[in-house]
């Protein structure tokens, strides 16, 4: 098979990967809603605890290899735990105190804009054009799927470190997933987030916050765990590696339309006509996105490449 064919296959792969691993994102918005009364951060890093252990019994069970960071690898580790998952909950329990959640659900749903850019930039390369007009499209499809909302200036701040923390979480995890791999990275990323969530527990909420988690929490928390934390992110680290931050982007616009799906099947109304619109034009910045794209993708690809490259899940 020559190496344009497989780089075609890995492109492909990669975007099957990152619809796989929003759609889980996006399914858990029901799941989450049910523990709103919950002790967030206690909540949090338990189920970052469960995800991490489960992390890594399945990585040493399969012989996965499981390379620990060195030097300045723990830095853009730290950077992912402490921005892209601990500063994150923190800014949308902040945010919803100020906005509605439709604000937040609009800043995460422009994020495929900015990895498109900042992407690209930070690579040192040109964003591509086709990757940009797609993400534009992708995050106004995304924009009328969440719909509207009301908030004030503390709200709007609020919702720009959201957009920064999860943009963060992807374009931080970059520069380690060439040698760590995407397990690696989802395992120690993970495992310093549970940490740093379990501080903020004990100073928030008190050690005794554990204690006041319902049974229903902690089911919650372990489909959390084992679905949007342990699955997603590998998927997720893997679609980066193979597309890269700024293509991979463009699937982020698959988590609200997932979130409306999961509320229909669990018993929920029918979306409105405004929010299969915006699934209509969701797609089609995905076709323009990653189509226009994608070709481009395969060619660095068969030249050697500049993006990391990871293969394996």
């Amino acid at each position: 098979m020559s190496t344009s064919v497989i780089s075609r296959t890995s492109v492909r792969s990669g975007a099957l990967l990152a619809v796989v691993g929003m759609t889980c994102v996006g399914g858990s918005v029901a799941v989450s809603q049910t523990v709103v009364d919950a002790p967030l951060f206690t909540l949090q890093a338990v189920r970052y605890a469960i995800a991490a252990v489960l992390l890594l019994v399945i990585g040493l069970v399969s012989r996965r290899h499981l390379p620990m960071p060195r030097g300045r690898e723990w830095l853009w580790l730290a950077g992912v735990a402490g921005t892209g998952l601990v500063l994150f909950n923190v800014a949308v329990v902040r945010g919803v105190e100020h906005a509605e959640p439709a604000v937040i659900g609009v800043a995460v749903a422009s994020v495929p804009l900015v990895l498109a850019v900042v992407g690209p930039l930070a690579a040192r390369r040109r964003p591509a054009p086709a990757v940009v007009v797609g993400a534009g499209v992708v995050t106004v499809g995304a924009v009328l799927v969440q719909g509207g909302g009301q908030t004030d200036a503390a709200g709007i701040a609020w919702a720009l470190l959201v957009l920064a923390t999860e943009a963060a979480f992807t374009l931080l995890a970059v520069p380690v997933l060439g040698r760590l791999g995407p397990w690696a990275v989802s395992l120690h990323a993970v495992w310093i987030a549970t940490v740093g969530l379990a501080v903020l527990g004990v100073v928030v909420e008190g050690p005794a916050a554990v204690g006041q988690l319902a049974l229903g929490d902690v089911l919650a928390a372990l489909y959390l765990a084992v679905i949007v934390t342990a699955l997603a992110f590998v998927l997720w680290y893997s679609a980066v590696g193979r597309l890269g931050a700024g293509r991979a982007g463009l699937f982020t616009g698959v988590v609200p339309i997932a979130a409306a799906a999961g509320g229909v099947l669990l018993g929920g109304a029918v979306p409105a006509p405004m929010v299969w619109v915006g699934t209509a034009v969701v797609v089609a910045g995905l076709v323009v996105g990653f189509g226009g794209g994608g070709a481009d993708v395969a060619r660095r690809r068969s030249r050697g490449g500049q993006e990391s490259h990871v293969q394996a899940l």
